[in-house]
């Protein structure tokens, strides 16, 4: 359990991140931000974007009208050294939670902090393609999106990312100077179609992914991006 010492710094944390960090990124990126009114300014809704880049899940926190929590490997909170304490800063910073990763339980696991995040009024941000895209295109979305989204009944909120993978592309230590758009579509409310659980969530997650890849315009690939196999 959090102590109020801990939980004080993390807010303190995000208000800095929002108050000054965020301002300063767009006036050095000047990031191209469409849609922002589609997010509803309060209550529980799911963000599903693309995944082109390590920065993905920092650039939707700075570019959005209001907080959106991502989930973070709890291993990124336990490197040592000044890097780690960067990193463990900068996640807190934009409402990341820790979370174990691996197999089948840690990804069911992430799910449930994941609903719990929306089941307090929150925004959550997800990439159903799991791991970011090496090639560009946009991969085919895992169901863990539709289940949150089905369990919850939050709304969905389809983004697209432009531009990430040229700031910082795979390999890249530091981010570039370049332009970033963020478009965020139509808000999407889902009830369970006919059929099995199964097939509900997909049939949930293709319409979901057919948005994203409206707003963003990318190549689609066959199957799922491997790379991730335990990915939400």
């Amino acid at each position: 359990m959090p102590s109020s010492t801990d939980i004080g710094g993390a807010v303190l944390l995000q208000a800095i991140v929002r108050r000054v960090a965020a301002p300063l990124a767009r006036l050095v990126y000047q990031p191209v931000i469409e849609g922002s009114g589609n997010v509803p300014p309060q209550g529980p809704v799911i963000l599903a974007a693309n995944h082109l880049s390590v920065l993905d899940s920092f650039v939707i926190p700075l570019v959005a009208p209001r907080p959106v929590a991502f989930l973070a490997k709890a291993e990124y909170f336990r490197r040592p050294g000044f890097a780690g304490w960067l990193t463990r800063t900068c996640l807190t910073g934009i409402d990341a939670v820790p979370v174990p990763r691996g197999g089948h339980r840690a990804a069911r696991e992430s799910l449930e902090v994941a609903l719990g995040i929306l089941a307090a009024g929150q925004a959550f941000g997800i990439h159903p393609e799991g791991s970011r895209s090496r090639d560009g295109r946009l991969y085919r979305g895992r169901t863990g999106v539709a289940w949150l989204a089905l369990a919850s009944g939050a709304p969905v909120v389809p983004v697209a990312l432009l531009g990430t993978d040229r700031i910082q592309p795979v390999g890249a230590r530091l981010p570039r100077l370049g332009r970033i758009t963020v478009r965020f579509g139509t808000p999407m409310r889902f009830a369970p179609p006919p059929g099995s659980a199964g097939q509900a969530r997909r049939a949930v997650t293709d319409e979901i992914m057919a948005a994203i890849r409206e707003l963003s315009g990318q190549e689609l690939a066959e199957g799922y991006n491997e790379l991730s196999a335990a990915a939400l």
